[in-house]
């Protein structure tokens, strides 16, 4: 059974490292005794010193917000992934939507950053989602434009431990998350898709999670399925309040436990 995996994006935020520390230690007490489940946190940049410090011996593992695909040189303001891996990062978020938005990311710009992460032995969270909510069931063909971009030029076997994390723009910070069967469906596309590039031995080892206002009370809804669909969840805003991240990750591994 593949472990699922539930990935925390405190995005901007918290504000202080105080906060960012409590916050740290709340989850980490709160996950205790948890199994089965990998738990990632992604916190600001500037906090992940103090973070790896604090992430020894816990059930959660550090993962960036983004990464630059040289190994250093001047590139004012960007992180390379030899940085990341010092302060015992694992895990890189590549591509979100925010990042499109705000700062221009193009699909060229995301696939050198997902070959400069599997490069340096980290794990890339790739984003790929659609900007308006399409006809109910339908997965529009921008996703497989993204996921084919992103994994352009990519050896066979070199995405075997990727997650792909399929978070529908309309959704993000809305509070109307996808339904459970829609994303479900956008599940075995993408696998489907990852499997016309990379191979059936690469898409065995995927994961593909989903992401856009999960919360407490639909996250295991995502997961209590037959068939191999969601296997995680990318956390935004409810990651930010530590009872409500950790009562996830008790719902998704109640749920998975159910199958």
């Amino acid at each position: 059974m593949v472990k699922k995996i539930i990935i925390a994006n405190w995005k901007m935020n918290p504000p202080t490292l105080k906060e960012a520390k409590r916050l740290f230690d709340k989850v980490k007490k709160g996950i205790r005794g948890v199994k089965n489940t990998e738990v990632i946190i992604c916190p600001p940049f500037l906090y992940l010193s103090e973070l790896k410090a604090k992430s020894y011996k816990l059930k959660a593992q550090l993962g960036a917000q983004d990464v630059f695909w040289q190994a250093g040189g001047p590139f004012t303001g960007e992180i390379s992934p030899e940085m990341l891996k010092e302060y015992g990062v694992t895990h890189v978020i590549i591509g979100h939507s925010e990042r499109k938005k705000w700062l221009g990311e193009t699909d060229e710009m995301i696939n050198k950053k997902v070959k400069a992460a599997l490069k340096y032995g980290l794990i890339p969270v790739l984003c790929v989602g659609e900007r308006e909510r399409e006809v109910q069931g339908e997965i529009p063909h921008i996703v497989e434009e993204q996921v084919r971009a992103a994994l352009k030029g990519i050896r066979k076997g070199d995405f075997k431990n990727g997650i792909i994390a399929y978070e529908p723009v309309w959704a993000i910070g809305t509070g109307k998350a996808e339904t459970p069967d829609n994303a479900t469906r956008a599940a075995l596309y993408i696998r489907k898709i990852v499997k016309s590039v990379l191979g059936s031995n690469t898409v065995e080892k995927i994961r593909v999670i989903y992401g856009g206002s999960v919360n407490a009370q639909n996250a295991a809804l995502f997961i209590a399925k037959d068939i191999r669909g969601m296997e995680g969840m990318l956390v935004g805003g409810a990651s930010l309040k530590a009872e409500e991240f950790i009562q996830i990750v008790k719902n998704v591994v109640e749920a998975d436990g159910r199958k």
